[in-house]
């Protein structure tokens, strides 16, 4: 049987282009992508406005300039991200290390998960300042809107992410014992254990009877 370690075999193989395309983590990582691209790309087109009492522009969730530049920063790190991790995902079943296979799965683990969090915390700080704004008329609302939806579709995906990502932690490695198996314990040996095998190492109980005397003794000479 062909050993398998965090959903992949262990054996490695070609690229397969088909299967990979095909596959939920390639999705949503390309979802994600898109919609983090939305997102810093609409804050920085369209996200400042001037108002008629201020030379300098500010941001248009309610002049907050730090839900702006929190919003372009998470986007960025997140494009970045499913960047990098879509190149993972394609080496992935060319590793046959369960080690390194296992930092990748961790890594996206732990990134996934903590995006998930920053994405919703992105998502209620856009949409409170938003709620706040005194004259949406003066600043492009519908682009502050699709800044807010696609804050919200960018939690799912990456929640989403990070829910694959455990299901893949959790398989952990198959079909492959990292551990020792002593041959004499092991059932499932076809040849029996040695008779000696669970004694005392170094020793072994002479071939000859016991009654042997020992080298070394004087015997006399028969009589006649």
């Amino acid at each position: 049987m062909q050993s398998s370690a965090y959903g992949a075999s262990l054996a490695g193989g070609a690229f397969d282009l088909l299967n990979f395309v095909k596959q939920p983590q390639t999705i949503l990582r390309c979802l994600s992508w898109v919609f983090a691209i939305v997102v810093f790309a609409t804050i920085t087109a369209e996200g400042y406005t001037n108002t008629s009492t201020s030379e300098t522009s500010n941001c248009m969730f309610n002049h907050d300039n730090s839900a702006c530049s929190y919003g372009v920063g998470i986007g960025v790190l997140a494009f970045l991200a499913c960047c990098v991790f879509l190149i993972l995902d394609g080496y992935f079943p060319q590793i046959s290390n369960a080690k390194e296979r296992r930092l990748i799965v961790v890594g996206d683990l732990v990134f996934s998960g903590a995006w998930t969090f920053l994405w919703f915390v992105c998502f209620c700080v856009l949409a409170s300042q938003w709620a706040k704004t005194p004259d949406v008329t003066a600043v492009p609302g519908d682009a502050a809107r699709a800044v807010v939806a696609f804050s919200f579709f960018s939690t799912v995906t990456w929640g989403l992410l990070f829910y694959f990502a455990f299901t893949r932690y959790r398989e952990g490695v198959g079909n492959l014992d990292l551990e020792y198996r002593d041959p004499a314990n092991d059932q499932s040996t076809p040849y029996p254990a040695a008779p000696y095998s669970s004694g005392p190492t170094g020793y072994q109980q002479s071939p000859f009877p016991q009654s042997q005397e020992q080298p070394g003794e004087y015997q006399p000479p028969p009589a006649y």
